[in-house]
């Protein structure tokens, strides 16, 4: 029987693991990040890698070279990579497991063990309980703590199954998928991605299309003939359930067009509002579905083609896809008026080559105008914040000049010389007040030393909030979603801080964090803290960032008036308590 091909994520896992062993092994980090780079190209890859690898193809993928793409073709045609095979041979199995737990590391995992014999995270576990690991020199208790904490969210990770797909991946899917579906559906064929990819959440389990069309069972077949799938499990005239290549389960639901309304709406809530949903219809003698809206009056069940009508026959405004969570939205007389990407002016938070970015002050400049935006801050991170290019005191005043420059020849946008500076643990900026001073947009943000107690976090915080010179506090919680909790912080004393002194807390709309949170951000607003959306953006192509910070915002039922960059320039410095800066405007 020939050997089944392996999946792309077995592939990417493979991967990973040479680049972790090749890591132990002392090879150099831009090997290892090779290694790594490709994992990550491989497990994204909408097709069969193991098909690309036999097509002599695997090359196309974003950092896969020949000596890779015949890694992998090894392990195609024979189930195994010979220098892995090479590499397991001189480390212990649970070695590896070791080396990807938060706060280890290969280095300090083959400290532990050469120093104890720790060699797999059992042993790890039995070693930091017993106290041995603070017995290594250079570890201590707080890294044993670390190390527990780490344990433990591995634990509660593997309880709760699969990793979920951060939100822009999994649209791209999906948005993939419903193309695909609609050409093979022929015309009147609707396709619309749904679940909490419609609700805009920071990652899903899963990807769910909603469709409507006169041919469902070939609608329905024609789902395991795109190349995106990987295999389909079942399939019929309701809808068919199937496998990406990426890994990602897919669920495709069949009606008839008529059905459209009540599919999308059934099919998008969560299911915490569809059930009160549910018994508030029940209250009213009607009964909801995916099929239609069943009145106990007359015994009929109403078909509707559109949400609004839906929502409408219940008594209710029509409600967006991202406030559909039972956060109260039932409730409402009139629906939220929600903030949209249109209404965005400015963009406070970029970064370019200065630090760790990509694109030069010039092209940021260029790209946010084209964006339609009139403003864009350019913050370059600090001195201290520990990665990337370090940008001293006297390479700012610098960059002050360069930016002023970009932004006298450069019409139609304002520039902001401003600058990200580390929030260092006794609640300082690493610049002194003199160069703040001369800044016109700074963002405070923490970037090092995460493992502080909740009261000396939020210490460091308030003291940054209070500081006179700092306009924002960026990414405030410090989460990455799916890779880092957050630190320990008592948001409402900060969110206290932030709205006596005016400072503005951030939405982060890297995809990678979206911080503050839909439900950290809603609360924040009711506080009284005015927010802003900023992209985070290390290039060109990141500034379109802000459209997750969006998502997060309407998921926060946050409107134009919560949200300081949908002003103009100079209302938005204004009223900054430490008043306005002048800009190029205020100079003219």
């Amino acid at each position: 029987m020939p050997r089944a091909d392996p999946s792309n994520g077995q592939i990417a896992d493979a991967l990973g693991e040479l680049g972790d062993l090749y890591e132990l092994d002392g090879a150099i980090v831009h090997r290892v990040l090779a290694y790594r780079s490709a994992a990550k190209s491989v497990r994204e890859a909408p097709v069969s890698v193991a098909q690309l690898a036999r097509e002599g193809r695997t090359t196309e993928l974003p950092g896969v070279g020949a000596t890779l793409h015949e890694k992998i073709l090894a392990l195609v045609d024979t189930g195994s990579i010979p220098a892995a095979e090479k590499l397991r041979a001189k480390f212990p199995p649970g070695l590896v497991a070791i080396t990807r737990l938060q706060g280890l590391g290969p280095k300090r995992a083959r400290l532990l063990f050469e120093e104890l014999g720790v060699d797999s995270l059992e042993a790890l576990r039995t070693a930091a309980e017993a106290h041995r690991l603070r017995t290594v020199r250079g570890l201590g208790a707080r890294f044993e703590e670390g190390v527990l904490a780490s344990l433990a969210r591995l634990e509660e990770s593997e309880h709760l199954g699969a990793p979920r797909i951060l939100l822009p991946r999994a649209l791209e899917l999906a948005e993939t998928l419903a193309r695909g579906l609609r050409e093979q559906g022929g015309e009147g064929t609707q396709v619309i991605p749904a679940g909490s990819l419609r609700r805009q959440a920071d990652s899903v389990k899963d990807i769910d299309l909603v469709a409507v069309t006169t041919r469902p069972t070939t609608l329905a077949k024609s789902l395991g003939r795109l190349p995106e799938i990987e295999r389909v499990g079942t399939a019929g005239k309701a809808g068919a359930r199937a496998v990406a290549h990426t890994g990602a389960a897919v669920d495709l639901r069949i009606g008839h067009p008529a059905q459209l309304g009540n599919l999308l709406q059934h099919f998008t809530g969560s299911g915490r509002h569809n059930a009160a949903l549910r018994e508030r219809a029940v209250r009213r003698g009607l009964h909801v579905s995916e099929y239609g809206i069943l009145d106990d009056a007359n015994g009929a069940t109403e078909a509707h083609a559109s949400e609004r009508d839906v929502y409408a026959r219940l008594g209710l405004p029509f409600l967006e896809p991202e406030l559909r969570e039972d956060r109260g939205e039932l409730d409402l007389v009139e629906a939220p008026e929600l903030v949209e990407l249109g209404d965005i002016r400015g963009d406070l938070h970029s970064h370019t080559i200065a630090s760790d970015g990509h694109s030069t002050i010039a092209e940021m400049a260029t790209a946010a105008r084209e964006r339609g935006y009139e403003y864009l801050a350019i913050t370059d991170h600090s001195a201290s914040h520990g990665f990337g290019n370090a940008v001293s005191p006297e390479q700012l005043r610098v960059q002050i000049e360069r930016v002023r420059e970009a932004n006298a020849s450069i019409d139609g946008i304002e520039l902001l010389p401003g600058s990200e500076v580390n929030i260092l643990p006794d609640g300082s900026l690493d610049y002194e007040d003199e160069l703040l001073a001369e800044l016109d947009w700074v963002v405070a943000s923490v970037h090092t030393s995460f493992a502080m107690s909740e009261q000396a976090m939020t210490e460091r915080m308030i003291a940054a909030i209070e500081h006179p010179l700092v306009d924002a506090i960026g990414h405030p919680t410090g989460r990455k979603i799916e890779q880092r909790a957050p630190y320990a912080l008592a948001l409402d004393a900060v969110f206290e801080a932030a709205a006596r002194t005016g400072t503005l807390l951030e939405v982060n709309a890297n995809p990678d964090r979206r911080d503050l949170s839909d439900v950290n951000a809603r609360a924040a607003a009711r506080a009284g803290v005015t927010l802003v959306i900023d992209s985070d953006a290390h290039r060109i192509a990141t500034l379109a960032n802000m459209r997750w910070g969006i998502a997060t915002a309407r998921r926060a039922w946050l409107g134009p008036g919560d949200v300081a960059n949908t002003l103009p320039l100079a209302e938005l410095l204004g009223r900054r308590p430490r008043g306005a800066r002048l800009g190029k405007q205020a100079r003219k």
